[in-house]
């Protein structure tokens, strides 16, 4: 469940197939695009070591960790095989008037 709703960026500022890092608070997320231009948010480190996802690659709806190459699905989270066996949390996201912000419970 959504309690806040948090401004992170301009609609135009992930391009397609692509993430940024966001921190807000003391937690840090990843925001992706997919190529068909919908948008997902999941926590921005990996589970296996603590590294910035955002630092990976995204390609067809698949985050690839920088370090050990872990992938995940980042519409769902899931951890699609070692070294990586923890899921990642996901979060809400909507686009309003040009803007994309992401769902966090408080």
């Amino acid at each position: 469940m959504t309690d806040q709703w948090i401004d992170v960026c301009a609609v135009g500022d992930i391009h397609e197939e692509d993430v940024i890092r966001f921190d807000h608070g003391q937690h840090t997320y990843a925001v992706y695009r997919s190529a068909d231009g919908e948008f997902f948010a999941t926590a921005g480190l990996c589970t296996h070591e603590s590294i910035h996802l955002a630092d990976g690659l995204v390609m067809d709806h698949v985050i690839e960790c920088p370090k050990h190459n872990g992938r995940f699905d980042y519409r769902s989270g899931k951890a699609l095989g070692a070294p990586v066996c923890v899921n990642l949390k996901t979060y809400d996201v909507r686009v309003e008037a040009g803007r994309v912000l992401l769902g966090i419970t408080a």
